[in-house]
């Protein structure tokens, strides 16, 4: 079967690169493999080299825009990409830069959720790729609701690549997406990592000013817990005291 889909996937890349009539034969040929009810594991590396061949030849597919969103379907949308592939290192391009417009302006939350999928399904992130996200990412919760299934990437991205990854676009901003995203204890694979990301963020002027009261408990509850690390000495800082009792009384009233 893995033989058959790579012959597929040559044919498919020839046929982008072909005449316009090949090239009108590949939108049909990507949906119906979505009709598939499994799809082989081989698919997610194949669907993401298709990807990088769709923005290379962009200018000569007529909506490619729909057939890059179709080809991040089919290599991240399946169940089984939840799991598949942790090992696996993708073939990262300079062409795949391309998707990030394609993907946030269509505003689908599972399109964007599989762009993210993509870039941190490897044990070894692409973290280059994943810092051109953090722009359209502080903004994105104000433009639509979050899916559970890119509530959940958006976080994995924020521990990837943390607290500094965000440093371009604003703390500020940035807090506003950590308190979008309200993160729990049951959310955290590793806790001692956001333990880390949420101190460094309460040590800046602005993380003591905005930073919701939920993270301030939550917090509370990584420190007391027991931990097999050295947890980071944290400096006493009189303006978090007076932050957090301001939101204290907030909360309360």
């Amino acid at each position: 079967m893995e033989r058959v889909l790579r012959l597929f996937s040559e044919a498919v890349c020839s046929a982008i690169n072909g005449t316009r009539a090949q090239r009108e034969l590949v939108p049909h040929a990507l949906r119906d493999l979505i009709k598939l009810e499994t799809l082989p594991v081989c698919l997610t590396e194949i669907a993401y080299n298709w990807c990088s061949v769709i923005c290379e030849n962009r200018r000569g597919l007529e909506d490619w825009e729909g057939l890059l969103l179709t080809a991040l379907e089919i290599g991240f949308r399946h169940p089984d990409s939840q799991v598949r592939y942790i090992e696996a290192r993708l073939a990262h391009t300079q062409h795949h830069l391309e998707m990030v417009n394609v993907v946030f302006e269509s505003q689908k939350s599972e399109a964007i959720a599989d762009l993210l999928r993509a870039w941190t399904i490897s044990v070894t992130p692409a973290y280059n790729l994943l810092g051109t996200c953090t722009e359209r990412l502080v903004g994105l919760h104000n433009l639509m609701p979050f899916s559970s299934r890119l509530r959940q990437l958006v976080m994995r991205l924020v521990l990837f690549i943390g607290y500094d990854g965000f440093k371009g676009v604003g703390v500020e901003r940035f807090i506003g997406l950590l308190n979008y995203l309200r993160v729990t204890v049951e959310d955290m694979k590793s806790r001692f990592e956001w333990e880390k990301l949420l101190l460094k963020t309460l040590q800046t002027s602005e993380g003591g000013q905005h930073l919701s009261h939920q993270y301030w408990v939550l917090l509370v509850e990584l420190v007391i817990s027991p931990s097999p690390l050295p947890r980071p000495k944290i400096p006493y800082n009189p303006q978090i005291v007076t932050s957090l009792t301001e939101q204290e009384s907030l909360s309360e009233k």
